[in-house]
């Protein structure tokens, strides 16, 4: 389990669904973080928790080297939700984003899919297949003001989720995305009128209500399931259905009135 920070991480959701279907869970994160996700991790019954950062190959390789250890050396689902861009590349103009700002943002957010999937590849081949797990946003396929690099980056990893499907698929490793509708994270602050589209979710999309993290983590159950065996290089909408609108759809003539 790859990116929970905090509590209203979205892979917290995923990590706590997991749990509740009795799955054993490791999770990775940067030394500074480790405290903190050691705390969450034993809320989870999980003291499995390992320094990674994945700008540095030589740490996730030690990363899954202990994962291996702890699983006796098989692992049946890797979960993917790391991302990240400088706060200067977020928030003004797309044009203003600085080579470095994109290198930062594309190998943190989409390459780091690739190199885990690699390090976790001998691991799910053990367990006789497997499920990755990718967080999207639908940032990868519109402009959402001042998401920016982001967006880009969104947009690589989705593709790279279609890549690593057609490799890792002899395997019997199937690789997806969630792509989830407005959830409030720590993140999120960034997004251009963020709560607007949190509200135009609960009044506009069929239906009619918000996304929270228990959703995104039933459809990560799912996707690490074998009810989803033959689903693999696939982007999932968890949006409430706000996907299949036209721009400019009004509010839903079935949507509560305001008081």
């Amino acid at each position: 389990m790859a990116g929970v920070a905090n509590r209203r991480s979205i892979a917290w959701g995923i990590a706590q669904a997991f749990h509740a279907q009795g799955a054993r869970l490791a999770f990775t994160c940067l030394e500074s973080g480790r405290r903190r996700v050691a705390k969450l991790a034993a809320e989870l019954d999980s003291d499995l928790v390992f320094p990674c950062d994945v700008s540095k190959d030589e740490e996730i390789s030690r990363a899954f080297e202990e994962v291996g250890k702890a699983f006796d050396g098989k692992l049946d689902v890797l979960v993917h939700s790391i991302a990240y861009a400088r706060l200067e590349d977020l928030g003004d103009e797309f044009l203003t984003v600085s080579r470095e700002g994109w290198r930062i943002a594309l190998e943190t957010s989409a390459y780091s899919l690739v190199a885990m999937a690699r390090a976790a590849r001998p691991l799910l081949k053990a367990a006789g297949g497997g499920s990755i797990l990718t967080l999207s946003f639908q940032g990868s396929v519109r402009v959402v003001p001042s998401y920016n690099v982001m967006g880009v980056a969104k947009a690589a990893l989705e593709s790279a989720v279609r890549y690593l499907a057609y490799d890792l698929g002899p395997d019997g490793i199937r690789v997806n995305a969630l792509s989830p509708g407005p959830i409030p994270t720590a993140s999120s602050v960034v997004i251009e009128r963020f709560e607007e589209s949190t509200r135009r979710v609960e009044s506009q999309s069929p239906l009619l209500r918000s996304v929270t993290l228990q959703d995104v983590g039933s459809a990560a159950v799912f996707y690490a399931a074998d009810a989803s065996s033959m689903i693999t290089g696939s982007t999932l909408n968890v949006d409430g259905g706000m996907g299949i609108l036209t721009s400019g759809v009004g509010s839903h003539p079935r949507a509560p009135k305001p008081d």
